[in-house]
C-alpha cells in the first residue's frame, strides 16, 4: 500500500466534495486522550479497579450495575463523565469542522463515541448522531417516564475504593438511580427517543444532497471491528451512493477503497 498516494486520492475526493459524511470510533478520541479500551488489559490499564474484579469493558458497561451496585456503575460513569467533561477535542476536529463549513451542504456526523467531542469542537448538535447514544443526558434505570434530561449539573465523586460517593444521580420524577443514556451491552432499558430524532435529521439531509445531485465524500476515522456499526454504516453508505470510503485507522484500515493506516491526528494533518 502507498500511503501517500491514498492521501493524495482522498485529497482530491475532499477538495471536490460539497457535503461531508464523517463516521467515527473510539480512535478519533485517543489523539484528545482519552482511552480506547483497546483489549482487555487496554481497559483494566484505563481501569484497574475493573482488573482487581476481573470485570472486562462489556460486563462493567452493563446497565445491571444500576440495580445491583449503583455506587460501582456511577464510580465508573462518573469518572469517565468527568473525564469527557475536562478533555479539550485535537485540532482535527477543528480541521474537520473547518472543512465543513466550506461546503455547500456541510457535514454530517455519524459516531459511536458517547463523550460529546464533536459538539465541544463546534459542530452543530442538530448534524451529529450518537448511535450508542451520549453521557450528555441521563435516563431513569425504569425510564419511568421515557424522558431524559441534561448531565451537565451532575458532579460525581469517586473515592479511592471505586465507588461514587453519595448522593447518586436519581430520577427528578420517581426518586429511582439515574444512569447515562448510553447504550450498554444487555441493556434493555435504553430510550433510543434522542438517538431516533438524531437519525431522522440524518436520513432527511443525506437525502436531500441525493436528490440534488450533491457530491458527497465519507471519511471513516478511528471505527474498529469489534463493534462494527460505524463500519458498517460507512460501507453501507458508500454503496448507495457509489463512491470510495476513506477509511482511516491505524490497525484496521482495511476494506475499504482509500485506506490511511494513520492516526486521527497524523492523516487529519496530512489531508487538511
Amino acid at each position: 500500500m502507498n500511503i501517500e498516494e491514498n492521501v493524495q486520492k482522498a485529497k482530491v475526493l475532499l477538495n471536490e466534495a460539497d457535503a461531508i459524511f464523517i463516521t467515527a470510533g473510539a480512535g478519533m478520541g485517543v489523539d484528545s486522550g482519552l482511552p480506547d479500551f483497546r483489549g482487555i488489559e487496554g481497559f483494566w490499564n484505563a481501569y484497574p479497579k475493573a482488573k482487581a474484579l476481573n470485570l472486562s469493558f462489556e460486563e462493567m458497561a452493563n446497565p445491571e450495575w444500576f440495580e445491583s451496585d449503583a455506587q460501582l456503575a456511577w464510580a465508573f460513569y462518573g469518572h469517565r463523565l468527568h473525564l469527557y467533561r475536562d478533555i479539550e477535542p485535537h485540532n482535527g476536529f477543528k480541521k474537520l469542522l473547518d472543512l465543513a463549513e466550506s461546503k455547500k451542504y456541510g457535514a454530517f456526523i455519524f459516531t459511536s463515541n458517547v463523550d460529546g467531542q464533536f459538539q465541544k469542537a463546534g459542530f452543530p448538535d442538530k448534524r451529529v448522531m450518537e448511535c450508542h447514544g451520549s453521557i450528555q443526558h441521563l435516563q431513569c434505570i425504569d425510564n419511568c417516564e421515557g424522558m431524559l434530561w441534561s448531565s451537565n449539573e451532575t458532579t460525581i465523586e469517586v473515592s479511592d475504593d471505586f465507588k461514587a460517593k453519595e448522593p447518586l444521580p436519581l430520577c427528578p420524577f420517581c426518586g429511582a438511580v439515574a444512569r447515562p443514556n448510553i447504550l450498554m451491552f444487555n441493556d434493555y432499558t435504553w430510550d433510543f427517543t434522542h438517538t431516533n430524532a438524531q437519525r431522522d435529521r440524518l436520513v432527511s439531509w443525506m437525502d436531500s444532497v441525493e436528490e440534488e445531485g450533491g457530491k458527497l465524500v465519507i471519511v471513516e476515522i478511528g471505527a474498529g471491528t469489534s463493534v462494527p456499526t460505524v463500519r458498517n454504516t460507512s460501507t453501507q453508505i458508500a454503496k448507495r451512493f457509489d463512491v470510495p470510503l476513506i477509511r482511516i485507522n491505524p490497525r484496521e484500515s482495511f476494506g475499504a477503497k482509500i485506506e490511511l493506516p494513520l492516526s486521527a491526528i497524523e492523516a487529519l494533518d496530512a489531508l487538511l
